[in-house]
């Protein structure tokens, strides 16, 4: 499998694989996406609507470390921004990692094809 293949997805050509991808697809991106139809009928699409909801929760991550001591240094023990700057960056490791997943997925989805290199 490609480097960041979810271990949650079967691998394309499995029995089901493609089962297993949208239903991981669709736990990245919030709940109400479930009842667009023409996201059920087309992972390709699915794909395409979890990546760009995963970018933007790797940006706002990245913008939350930024800004948090500065905006809430005055509300907040030192010890609740230090938690939350480990929360933002644990929460964007874990979001690029699903960034290189939703985009092997993609592919796959597509009809690509992974060849391992040499």
């Amino acid at each position: 499998m490609p480097p960041g293949w979810p271990e949650e997805v079967r691998p394309p050509g499995a029995p089901d694989w493609e089962r297993t991808a949208v239903a991981w697809l669709f736990d990245l991106v919030p709940p109400d996406y479930r009842a667009h139809e023409v996201l059920r009928r087309y992972p390709v699409l699915l794909a395409r609507f979890a990546a760009d909801h995963v970018a933007a929760g790797v940006e706002a991550a990245r913008k939350g470390w930024r800004t948090v001591r500065v905006e809430l240094a005055d509300q907040l023990p030192a010890e609740a921004i230090e938690a939350a700057i480990t929360a933002y960056e644990r929460e964007g490791t874990r979001l690029a990692a699903a960034v290189r997943g939703v985009e092997v997925v993609g592919g796959a989805l597509r009809g690509e094809r992974w060849v391992p290199r040499l």
